[in-house]
């Protein structure tokens, strides 16, 4: 899996993005605060779109959501529908580059596709970990919301909200238009943004490892391809692994049957010989999870050292570059509020 073909970037509004004169930093420092200001000020219109929504639903009986499908639906399609694109119309006021387009074969996607499984996999072991140590200290366990919500849904409404409706909008706000702002200032702070703005907006410790390590894993496929149908269909196997997949086999009968049995032998051998197709299921998904984690690690190992990240263009003096964009008032205030939110969750 070779990505190191070179890719030439249009530069439009060549005295913003590429100033002649002697010290760029803070002409940089005030586009990277430019755009963390729109992703901020879009991070409000969503909290703004879901708080009139929930406030309509308090306010109107006959809008009360019946179930968790029902009220998921109403909570997230707003937010898809119109507080997602009116934060992309704001991204949209910033000046972006062009990245050449590059195909990958069916071969490369499906090493692509191992390569991040195992970057998920082993990334949310450790914001497990993490988690765990939290709730250690704080004497609670942190709440997992995301593992609260999938379990009370149905897999129609996981399909739809997870598999196609997050992965289309998100791949959109944190891969195309986010890279297509910075790839200029070099391939390694293009990701890293991507990664980190794309961990920070799920608003929870148990999600932001493994969001992060797969923003940046999505982030490199973009910026070597250019195109983002390859990033979404990743985001949507991962997606329906961890949602769809996961809660089918969570809540299947044969499953609570053999947590039951756990410990009695006897009642282990009937469970089996009572269970055996749905047994039979649970051990090809274990195998294929499996399957997907060791073929991806192997990947990675074999790969690595393929995957280069180009500098960027702009003639920025070394050291300077990764300060200039990270530390800037939209930066930061859209970290900060982002941080809030994740403190807030450890704390309930």
């Amino acid at each position: 899996m070779e990505y190191e073909t070179q890719s030439n970037y249009e530069m439009p509004h060549q005295n913003e993005l590429m100033p002649e004169n002697k010290n760029k930093i803070p002409l940089i420092r005030r586009y990277f605060s430019r755009l963390g200001w729109m992703y901020f000020l879009g991070t409000l219109l969503i909290f703004g779109v879901q708080f009139v929504v929930s406030f309509l639903i308090a306010r109107l009986p006959f809008l009360y959501p019946r179930s968790t499908d029902a009220y998921l639906f109403a909570s997230s399609i707003p937010m898809y529908v119109i507080g997602m694109p009116l934060m992309a119309l704001l991204i949209k006021t910033v000046p972006a580059v062009s990245i050449e387009k590059h195909k990958m074969t069916f071969r490369q996607w499906l090493t692509a596709f191992f390569m991040c499984y195992a970057v998920m996999y082993l990334s949310n072991l450790v914001g497990v970990g993490v988690t765990m140590l939290i709730g250690l200290v704080k004497g609670t366990p942190v709440e997992n919301t995301l593992l609260d919500v999938v379990s009370d849904i149905s897999p129609w409404t996981a399909v739809f909200i997870m598999v196609l409706c997050a992965p289309i909008a998100e791949e959109l706000i944190f891969r195309k238009l986010l890279i297509d702002r910075t790839a200029k200032y070099g391939e390694k702070v293009s990701i890293l943004f991507s990664g980190f703005f794309f961990g920070l907006f799920h608003g929870n410790l148990n999600q932001f490892v493994y969001a992060f390590m797969l923003g940046m894993f999505f982030g490199f496929i973009y910026v070597k391809t250019g195109k983002l149908i390859y990033t979404i269909a990743l985001h949507m196997a991962v997606n329906f692994l961890g949602s769809v997949a996961g809660m089918l086999v969570l809540e299947s009968s044969a499953y609570d049957e053999l947590m039951n049995a756990s410990g009695d032998t006897a009642l282990l051998m009937q469970t089996v010989s009572e269970h055996l197709p749905g047994l039979l299921f649970l051990s090809l998904y274990g195998l294929a999870i499996l399957g997907f984690l060791i073929a991806g690690i192997i990947c990675l190992a074999v790969n690595f050292r393929k995957m280069k990240l180009r500098p960027g263009v702009a003639g920025v003096p070394k050291g300077k570059l990764l300060s200039a964009a990270f530390f800037n008032i939209g930066v930061i205030l859209f970290a900060l509020f982002w941080l809030i939110q994740i403190i807030l969750q450890l704390l309930e």
